[in-house]
């Protein structure tokens, strides 16, 4: 707590904190408030409700930052390593590829066609399949079209299936026929008076034995049901279900199941398709799934699902500095995939090259708006000010329009003779062309901070300089200067964290070769959708920008860097 002195005795006057010893210390009992509680208790609930009034008026500024902040930082980062799209979507699938082996050369088992038939079906009734063929095309390209071609042919295998129990009794093309065999009699009671459009219809509940009888087929049937009633809002009565029910109707009656002691509704029409289904037109999962597409005939998308199978993965990260997951560890990717690297090393030379333009522009700048009178300089201080009335992509366009090559710059210098018609200026859509309009935009914040701390350098401090016998220069550098570093330091700062991450003037005039790792980082988020790698990307800009803060620190010292005063 701050010190308080007495102005009529001129001694330190009692604090809180010395009533507090003082009480502690009175062995001839506690000293008591004027409400005749313990003086020592009384302070502390006084102190603790002063600390509970500033925290209140600190609350609303805390709870902003939290939110929109330090909780979208923390998001990336979880976005950065979060991969549980694959296992929520193959689930069968991941679980029979853990204990493959990768490296053998040779696919795997029958039981895991099966699962990925089971599980693709599931997600292309739920449209999660294109989603997650999306997710591994960053990792392996042709994913995407794998799934999407996949999604659409998995109902092959079950239409099959399904045309041969409806040849053999048009029963099975109706939806009480299932409804009768699988549903539980009181549900169906209470779904008949449902409707679905005003009011939540009951949970499903299946047969009470059915599926001991027949435990593939009521499976598939509960995961239709509950997919009608959640998703399309609609009774599982009221239609016949999936192809894939038919599917495991099939694996249920030619993998012995028991309909002897079976006397629930329509026993004699599954114990005759139970005779007739070892004669069935077949194929295995095998067959299904390579007829879908033919990518599934080989290792590559295999590995791919084995690899990327965790809920967490380093593969956004690896991505990000042009590496990549492999069966035997991370390796580099081939040369011509490597782009990340390329960009971070020109974002950062640009940036730095941004910062210096802007300190060697800026800086006489400063200088006259210190130096010059009051009226002069709140004028020319408007002057610095005025780009902050224009719209950004209004001054990054007017750059564009001066800087190409029928533009008003090229179109002087012709004029001027100084450049020929022939051999006009390449400025746009390069590294320079960015660098000068970032430049442009950036450069108040650099003269704001040199003119902070230049204002309160007093001009007799060269003048005494140059009594004692220093040149101008000398002066200037060796009195002057040394005193200004705190404000480059902080518009050096601010200069370079803004640039660092700037995208949109980078997008306009930078083309190919003037573009940022933020111009990637926004390509993932809004074109390819790759939320994951641009939070990588994210991530570790936020690393670098932090080491570079660190190191800054250790060299010049943040405790130097002012705004003024």
């Amino acid at each position: 707590m701050t010190d308080v002195t007495d102005t009529t005795t001129g001694k330190r006057a009692p604090t809180p904190d010395d009533a507090l010893r003082i009480a502690s210390s009175d062995d001839s009992g506690p000293v008591l408030a004027a409400d005749g509680t313990p003086l020592k208790k009384s302070l502390q609930r006084a102190l603790r409700a002063q600390k509970l009034r500033a925290l209140a008026l600190i609350a609303p500024l805390l709870i902003f930052v939290l939110i929109t902040f330090i909780a979208p930082i923390v998001d990336m980062l979880f976005r950065s390593v979060e991969n549980q799209i694959v296992s929520e979507t193959l689930p069968r699938t991941t679980a029979e590829l853990q204990d493959w082996p990768a490296d053998s050369g040779e696919l795997p088992p029958e039981s895991t066609f099966e699962a990925l038939y089971a599980d693709l079906f599931l997600a292309a009734e739920r449209k999660e399949h294109t989603r997650l063929g999306s997710r591994l095309n960053y990792e392996s390209t042709g994913m995407s079209s794998l799934f999407r071609r996949s999604g659409r042919g998995v109902d092959d295998l079950g239409e099959l299936y399904q045309d041969q129990f409806e040849d053999l009794n048009e029963a099975w093309d109706e939806a009480p026929t299932w409804i009768d065999i699988m549903a539980d009699p009181g549900w169906v009671e209470r779904d008949a008076g449902v409707d679905y459009d005003e009011e939540s219809p009951p949970h499903f509940e299946l047969r009470e034995g059915i599926a001991e009888v027949l435990p593939r087929t009521a499976e598939a049937y509960r995961l239709y049901a509950e997919f009608m009633q959640a998703e399309e809002e609609e009774s599982p009565a009221e239609d016949e279900p999936w192809s894939y029910v038919y599917t495991q109707l099939y694996e249920d009656l030619t993998g012995g199941a028991d309909l002897a002691a079976y006397d629930g509704p329509h026993a004699d029409l599954l114990r005759a398709a139970a005779e007739a289904a070892p004669g069935f037109e077949t194929m295995t999962y095998r067959e299904a799934m390579i007829e879908t597409h033919e990518g599934w005939g080989t290792i590559e998308p295999w590995r791919t699902i084995q690899t990327y199978s965790p809920p967490y993965t380093t593969g956004y990260f690896l991505n990000a500095v042009d590496m990549q997951k492999s069966p035997d560890g991370p390796e580099l990717r081939p040369e011509n995939e490597r782009i990340y690297g390329l960009l971070f090393q020109r974002t950062m030379f640009m940036s730095l090259m941004i910062t210096f333009s802007c300190i060697l522009l800026g800086y006489p700048v400063a200088w006259i708006l210190a130096n010059l009178p009051m009226r002069q300089a709140n004028l020319l201080l408007i002057l610095v000010l005025l780009p902050f009335w224009t719209s950004l992509l209004v001054r990054t366009s007017a750059w564009k329009v001066m800087l190409q090559q029928q533009g008003v710059i090229n179109d002087t210098l012709v004029w001027l003779g100084l450049v020929a018609d022939e051999s006009r200026l390449i400025m746009i859509n390069n590294q320079f062309g960015t660098i000068v309009a970032m430049t442009h935009i950036l450069l108040p914040f650099m003269i704001l901070p040199m003119y902070s701390v230049m204002q309160t350098i007093p001009p007799s401090y060269l003048r005494a300089a140059k009594s004692l016998g220093a040149t101008d220069w000398t002066a200037f550098w060796r009195v002057y200067f040394p005193q200004t570093v705190p404000g480059i330091g902080a518009g050096s700062i601010l200069v370079f964290i803004l640039a660092i991450g700037y995208y949109i003037t980078p997008e306009i005039v930078g083309g190919t070769t003037g573009t940022f790792i933020s111009n990637r980082i926004a390509y993932h988020i809004s074109s390819s959708l790759n939320w994951g790698l641009a939070a990588a990307l994210g991530s570790i800009l936020l690393v670098v920008v932090l080491v570079l803060y660190w190191a800054y620190d250790k060299i010049v010292g943040i405790d130097n860097v002012k705004l003024g005063g």
